[in-house]
């Protein structure tokens, strides 16, 4: 009864022994070539595929074992002949698809290796990782359904028909998507950079997207903009070429401080001001009187550079502090905006009446007979040796500055 039984067995031991020797040579040809290539750095694309293979990998020497075994066991004849046929199919496509899962997760990866090498940017974008991977997982499900005998080409057919359909309902959606598509490969903005996108608003790119762009602000908020829109707006990068950023600062003193004085306090302080954290030594400050002559100022122009966009509030506020404070040590006064200030009383009208309430030309009547006449303090001389215009009979002033007999205008 027993040898019956084992009898009955004995066509299962030859796939049985060729599954194991099949497997473990395949898994001892992996061990050697998953150990040659623990050598390399873990940042290089080589290491980042044998971390990537290594899982995957196991299920393909099962897979080959059961594949091997499934030919052996066609002499056998433990199945139909049409049923080994399918069962080896099933190991293809199985096979097809790890393959495809490892290379859609290995493919965002590497284009984030890829972009930190070249000039894409410090990180990789969600839309440049979402194509590559949905490229693989396309071209995987084709191969396997070739696999499995279902033809492609009226597959292909009906996809493009169904795409047409579809492109008309998302325009919107797909404007948004080709604008990030060029984005990406004209790189007007990269990920990391400082830029201001037209009237949207700024900030630093911190993803594009495959619908929009997203900007993290200085007030630690994030500004979605829409591809489109940052694909037809004016970009201002703040990172291109450099991260570098040349400012300049103005300083208004009293027109009547001494040149020489002021320019040697402020040459003391720009000197002083390289151990501001974010200023650059190189290049070192500057300082002009630039553009030097306003209205009630001297203007001083104090030129300095700083590593990034962010940082130039902070060496502002710290290089405006520090001016301000030696400023008042030294006596310099900054200078203020003057006005004169003249109050003249408008004489009688021709019938001995008081003047009307009306402005005339040179300022304002008050009703009791002053006028404010308010200029500019470069300007004093010139309008203070022009006469008064006396109003006529009914508070206003004709064009020769007389009364008519009539009263009127």
């Amino acid at each position: 009864m027993l040898l019956h039984e084992l009898s009955r067995l004995w066509p299962l031991f030859w796939p049985a022994i060729t599954f194991l020797i099949a497997t473990l040579i395949a898994l001892a040809i992996r061990g050697a070539l998953l150990g040659s290539l623990r050598r390399w750095p873990p940042g290089d694309s080589i290491a980042l595929m044998t971390s990537a293979v290594r899982g995957p990998s196991f299920l393909w020497c099962v897979a080959l074992g059961l594949y091997v075994a499934n030919e052996v066991a066609v002499d056998a004849q433990l199945l139909p002949a049409h049923w080994h046929a399918r069962i080896a199919v099933v190991l293809e496509a199985l096979i097809v698809l790890s393959i495809t899962v490892m290379l859609a997760g290995l493919s965002g990866r590497l284009m984030a290796g890829l972009s930190e090498r070249s000039a894409l940017g410090a990180g990789v974008t969600g839309l440049a990782q979402t194509t590559s991977r949905v490229l693989v997982f396309v071209l995987g499900f084709l191969v396997v359904l070739s696999l499995v005998g279902i033809q492609i080409t009226p597959v292909l057919t009906a996809l493009g028909v169904g795409g047409v359909a579809v492109a008309l309902a998302l325009q919107d959606t797909l404007a948004n998507l080709f604008a990030g598509v060029h984005i990406i490969v004209d790189r007007p903005i990269r990920v990391g950079d400082y830029v201001k996108v037209g009237d949207a608003g700024e900030g630093s790119v911190t993803d594009i997207g495959w619908r929009s762009t997203r900007l993290k602000t200085l007030g630690n908020s994030v500004l979605t903009i829409p591809n489109q829109t940052v694909a037809k707006a004016p970009i201002t990068n703040y990172s291109l070429p450099d991260a570098r950023i040349s400012l300049g600062l103005k300083v208004s003193v009293d027109p009547a401080a001494d040149v020489d004085h002021v320019e040697s306090v402020l040459q003391d302080e720009v000197a002083r001001a390289v151990d501001i954290r974010g200023l650059l030594r190189d290049p070192p400050p500057s300082l002009s009187l630039i553009p030097g002559f306003g209205e009630s100022s001297l203007e001083w122009s104090v030129g300095y550079a700083v590593a990034s966009f962010p940082d130039q509030y902070a060496v502002q506020d710290e290089l405006r502090r520090r001016i301000l404070r030696r400023f008042r040590r030294e006596g310099i006064a900054l200078a203020v905006p003057v006005r004169n200030v003249r109050i003249r009383r408008v004489g009688p009208t021709h019938n001995g009446g008081p003047p009307g309430p009306r402005a005339n030309a040179e300022g304002i009547a008050r009703p009791d007979g002053t006028q404010i006449a308010a200029e500019p303090a470069p300007r004093t001389g010139a309008s203070g040796a022009e006469g008064a215009r006396a109003p006529n009979a009914g508070g206003s002033p004709n064009a020769g500055g007389r009364p008519n007999a009539g009263g009127s205008p």
